[in-house]
């Protein structure tokens, strides 16, 4: 259950198909799902912070839904990487920041009476939700892998800190019976940008990323330049950390 190896106006960014990178070759974890795969997975169910189901579309196109949506897929609960990468994300891309009819939501696989929690351990100001099925991780093509990976920018605290940290949250969820529920710990996550495509204007994920080790998460100055179509135009400022990589 621990993290044990892992650890203004804006201009839409409309049909975006790639981040920037270094290639323009399109990656098997950027390919988007097909249009059928979308419809499909609109009607899977989600659990809100309350314990009450609604489907997945919801998030994206139903009637309080923003046009532009990003939704984020985190690892277990008790994930002290994914924990860093929503507290670098939350402190960065606040909600009064992102541009008009934008917004962001986060699902975790675990079970949905630790969303509270998690909120409170990230400060992410963000609608959370939990998907402690995961069959929108699996038919969405997220992997389970808990290979570590190169350091990323997001990550701000020392492995041996995020891992005591994940640790010690599970345990403080003894007395609930929540220790045991944070989720899968080799299922990672990913992001994906829904977004109006088409004619009739109906929602479609135009970018993803799906993690491939469990500090995989995009970095917040790529979500930033995402979210807002051009990353220098935007009220949001990017939050480097260290260049620093470190590997398994």
């Amino acid at each position: 259950m621990a993290d044990t190896v892992t650890d203004t106006p804006s201009v839409p960014a409309t049909n975006i198909s790639n981040p920037p990178q270094e290639t323009d070759k399109v990656v098997a974890q950027d390919q988007l799902p097909s249009a059928s795969l979308q419809q499909q997975v609109g009607e899977y169910t989600v659990f809100d912070r309350h314990g009450k189901t609604l489907p997945f579309k919801n998030l994206y196109s139903g009637p309080q839904a923003a046009t532009r949506v990003l939704v984020i897929f985190v690892r277990h609960f008790f994930c002290g990487s994914c924990q860093e990468f929503l507290r670098s994300l939350s402190e960065t891309i606040r909600p009064e920041c992102l541009p008009a009819n934008t917004s962001v939501a986060v699902i975790g696989c675990g079970d949905p009476g630790l969303i509270d929690t998690y909120a409170a351990e990230t400060g992410c100001p963000f609608n959370l939700y939990a998907d402690p099925s995961r069959k929108l991780y699996d038919d969405l093509g997220m992997v389970s892998s808990l290979a570590l990976g190169p350091r990323p920018q997001y990550i701000r605290k020392g492995f041996a800190q995020i891992v005591g940290g994940s640790i010690w949250q599970a345990l403080k969820q003894i007395p609930s019976g929540l220790a045991a529920k944070g989720g899968e710990s080799s299922q990672n996550g990913g992001e994906f940008l829904f977004e109006p495509s088409g004619a009739t204007g109906e929602k479609e994920i135009t970018w993803c990323h799906r993690m491939q080790n469990t500090r995989d998460h995009t970095e917040i100055s790529t979500l930033a330049h995402i979210l807002n179509g051009a990353e220098s135009q935007s009220g949001i400022q990017s939050t480097v950390g260290t260049e620093e990589r470190e590997t398994s």
